[in-house]
């Protein structure tokens, strides 16, 4: 079982490779695959830290059959949150 320091983990890692990867640009995603890839993320903790993150409403998922993340893009919100995490912490 995924301890809450590797859920807090994989939650923040996807976050953080999001919006470096998309550069605050909401019309881009990446798969679940390329999520997965950065953290070397078991496929069950990367859909429950995505499930945690939509319900936040900092991410959109579009899910595949068998409740994978199928693309990943950040919301509105997700961004919001990232600018002021990113301000805080420089």
């Amino acid at each position: 079982m995924t301890t809450l320091h590797e859920r807090r983990h994989y939650r923040e890692t996807i976050m953080k490779t999001l919006y470096e990867a998309l550069e605050g640009n909401r019309l881009l995603g990446l798969t679940g695959a390329q999520l997965r890839e950065d953290p070397a993320m078991p496929e069950e903790d990367l859909a429950a830290a995505c499930t945690y993150l939509a319900a936040e409403g900092l991410i959109q998922v579009d899910w595949t059959r068998g409740n994978t993340p199928a693309m990943v893009t950040l919301t509105h919100k997700g961004i919001q949150f990232m600018e002021t995490e990113e301000e805080d912490s420089g």
